[in-house]
């Protein structure tokens, strides 16, 4: 077990040392990283970026967190560009996101899925797991939390939150799926901004 977590720890470190190599962005120089884009002009396919998995992050510089995610979409709500993305209730994430009125979700290229990984199967309520993804968080010009190492974030103000109905579903083999139903609340949020390098 033990040479099992060594071996893993040594295969993180490897792949974040290779991660280094781009400078992160500080947010002193926020505009000289990142360029604001209207939502319509985002180049690739939302369904791609969320399907390889993106950062939720929530909370002030003071206090935040931020978990993986593979769940959620990109497209218009009452009139707005928007986002959606489904959380599971107990995530440590979860309670910023009830808190916070704003969110942001990052998306990163290949090399970082190490990273994304830790961050999606280590809790921050009991260990430090930020520092340990070897990312640099930064803020946003409006304040909200991402990563230097970010290809894109779209900052969000939630303007909906509510838990699934599972007497809602449509598709009885949905019901079928691991955490299908398990205590996740939707949030809806106007899409404010994006950044792209």
């Amino acid at each position: 077990m033990k040479t099992q977590q060594l071996l893993g720890t040594i295969i993180l470190a490897v792949a974040l040392s290779g991660c280094q190599n781009k400078t992160p962005a500080d947010s002193a120089d926020w505009d000289k990283v990142y360029k604001k884009v209207d939502p319509k002009e985002i180049r690739e396919n939302p369904v791609k970026l969320i399907h390889e998995w993106m950062l939720v992050t929530a909370g002030t510089e003071e206090s935040y967190n931020t978990m993986t995610a593979s769940f959620g979409t990109v497209g218009i709500m009452w009139d707005r560009p928007a986002t959606t993305m489904f959380i599971r209730e107990i995530r440590y994430t979860n309670d910023f996101l009830q808190k916070n009125d704003y969110y942001t979700l990052s998306f990163f290229d290949d090399e970082y899925k190490p990273a994304l990984s830790l961050l999606g199967t280590k809790s921050g309520r009991d260990s430090d797991k930020i520092k340990e993804s070897g990312l640099t968080p930064i803020k946003t010009p409006m304040g909200n939390m991402t990563f230097g190492e970010a290809k894109m974030v779209i900052e969000c103000k939630k303007i909906y939150a509510g838990h699934f109905d599972e007497k809602q579903n449509a598709i009885p083999e949905i019901a079928e799926l691991p955490y299908s139903y398990d205590d996740i609340i939707m949030y809806a949020g106007e899409i404010v901004n994006v950044w792209v390098r």
